[in-house]
């Protein structure tokens, strides 16, 4: 007898009990499953190039020109349109990638291991602001930091991970930085700062070059946004435990491409169910304004889906001063999200909130049933490729795609 309330409290253990922790970084092909020459990854579901939006067209080109297969713009897009390249999404490879997400087969990713369950989850590394492949851009400036993150600081993050004791463990990271304000989405300074605290010494001790050890250290610790992808990866390994219980309604993917955002549900095996993206609100860069935003966009998102982001902004006040808003709504914020999940979360907890644990585990039953959708922290693309990041808000998935899951689980399982 389908026994859903037993299902969906496994599957969320599962992800609770999950242990990241960051391994390696290493060349996409040679980790990530599937991972070849002409395949570029994207975030969210699949996508065409006739369908996509301009920061991802822009993130494909880039990919191209990074690699090698293409000189410009023009080539670029023939290799797309004439079939020589596949697009893929990240999530069908056990990777995520932020914003457009593009991942290409010689950039370097980190390499995340949750030790608990044994699976793997990999994510590219992070370029920080201002002109960006994640934002479709793909001039010489953003290809010449590509290659030197890869050829120069890549390497060297692998050999300070080795030389660490096991590699770092991205849980305690988080648990750690929603103590001191993030919500791990959209503010992470001070889960940045503590990796680059916990990095820095083998980093000196590894690399030989002191200017590129100062290089390399300034880099991540200049970025605010430098624990993301490997929290990301983290989130993905934590996703991914829960995903494949029989029976369970709990959401293990939401991601979108920045035309549609798709969700995958635990016992629902790796179907997508898609719907149009929505348009964040919230606050403009200076000279910007919603007529310039392209559609939502990433697979950032993944922190949602593992408890904290948009759910555990209740930790981070100082985020609506980013996304608009008061410290009261982010206090609410999470109290919505308690109405859609399942559980809260062990190991993650809020210090405004008495140290409950974030709300983890989101239903589609209940989204369905309450009429209420998940909160996603994000920043806003450009819809040009190339001009970057123009702001930051708050956007919700639309219901069409709980309900569309909802009656294929009702068609599967109940009928």
């Amino acid at each position: 007898m389908l026994d859903i309330e037993q299902a969906n409290k496994t599957a969320v253990k599962r992800m609770m009990a999950a242990r990241p922790i960051l391994k390696g970084v290493a060349p996409a092909r040679d980790v990530i499953p599937g991972m070849r020459e002409n395949l570029i990854l994207h975030a969210g579901p699949p996508i065409t190039w006739e369908r996509a939006s301009g920061p991802m067209r822009g993130a494909l080109i880039g990919a191209l020109i990074f690699e090698g297969l293409a000189e410009d713009e023009k080539g670029a897009e023939a290799l797309i349109t004439s079939g020589e390249i596949e697009l893929a999404p990240c999530h069908e490879h056990n990777s995520v990638g932020p914003m457009a997400g593009a991942t290409s087969a010689s950039m370097m990713v980190y390499v995340v291991e949750n030790t608990t369950h044994g699976n793997m989850a990999y994510s590219n590394l992070n370029e920080g602001y201002g002109k960006v492949l994640r934002y479709g851009a793909y001039s010489e400036e953003v290809i010449a930091k590509l290659r030197w993150m890869n050829d120069v600081m890549g390497p060297i993050l692998n050999d300070a991970l080795a030389a660490s004791d096991g590699g770092l463990d991205i849980r305690a990271l988080l648990a750690e930085s929603l103590h001191m304000g993030d919500e791990g989405h959209n503010r992470n300074k001070a889960g940045s700062i503590i990796f680059t605290t916990k990095l820095a010494p083998y980093i000196a001790q590894v690399c030989e070059d002191r200017d590129v050890t100062a290089e390399i250290i300034r880099f991540l610790g200049e970025n605010a946004l430098s624990v993301l992808n490997p929290v990301m990866a983290a989130c993905k390994a934590m996703a991914d435990a829960g995903h494949g219980v029989e029976g369970s309604t709990i959401m293990s993917v939401m991601a979108r491409n920045g035309t549609d955002l798709g969700i995958r549900v635990s016992g629902l095996g790796d179907r997508w169910f898609t719907g149009p993206v929505g348009q964040p609100a919230g606050l403009y860069f200076p000279g910007f304004t919603a007529d310039d935003a392209s559609g939502d966009i990433g697979d950032s998102t993944i922190t949602e889906t593992a408890g904290i982001g948009a759910f555990a902004m209740a930790a981070a006040p100082a985020i609506v001063t980013f996304v608009s808003g008061t410290p009261q709504d982010a206090l609410n914020a999470t109290l919505e999200m308690y109405e859609i999940t399942e559980a809260e979360h062990t190991h993650f907890t809020i210090p405004q909130l008495d140290f409950r644990g974030t709300p983890t585990g989101c239903d589609i039953r209940k989204v369905v049933e309450l009429g209420i959708t998940p909160r996603i922290n994000t920043g806003i693309a450009h819809k040009d490729a190339g001009v970057g990041q123009v702001g930051a808000g708050l956007v919700r998935p639309p219901m069409s795609v709980f309900e569309e899951a909802l009656f294929a689980y009702a068609e599967r399982y109940l009928s």
